[in-house]
């Protein structure tokens, strides 16, 4: 069966789910909400324990980054991500899920060749194009 090019656009589009982009937005934003708002409560019980603001911060960051790489740990952050869509992307959980996913899907390859060469696969271009981006940003600052 030979289709053309616009009949074959105009079966993938008759076939092609809709998306649901209401009800996807506001989970991102509830999901995302909700993982900002954990931080938020740790933030806010450091320094009610008496915590300087920047040994606080430095807690919590490290307390979502050890919750999201546990729950990718337990395969529950995938099934967070799909129920959350976008919203589980807020950057300090979303990039420790990035490194943290690779590293245990190529663990059984070794410690040197699989889990170290491929723990950046996803989080690497991040690495590398913010890096370039901000160098970039800050020249262009400088000059004017």
């Amino acid at each position: 069966m030979q289709l053309s090019k616009k009949e074959y656009q105009d079966l993938v589009k008759q076939r092609a789910e809709k998306s649901p982009i209401l009800k996807d937005t506001a989970l991102a934003f509830l999901i995302g909400g909700a993982i900002c708002t954990l931080g938020q409560a740790i933030l806010n019980a450091a320094l009610a324990a008496g915590l300087p603001r920047t040994e606080a911060s430095t807690l919590t960051t490290i307390a979502l980054v050890g919750f999201s790489v546990l729950l990718t740990g337990l395969n529950l952050y995938n099934k967070l991500a799909r129920f959350g869509g976008a919203g589980t992307l807020v950057p300090v959980t979303g990039f420790a899920n990035a490194m943290a996913s690779p590293a245990i899907d190529f663990k059984s390859e070794g410690m040197v060749t699989g889990m170290a060469a491929r723990m950046f696969t996803v989080a690497g271009p991040v690495l590398v194009y913010g890096a370039v981006a901000s160098a970039i940003y800050g020249i262009i600052l400088l000059l004017l």
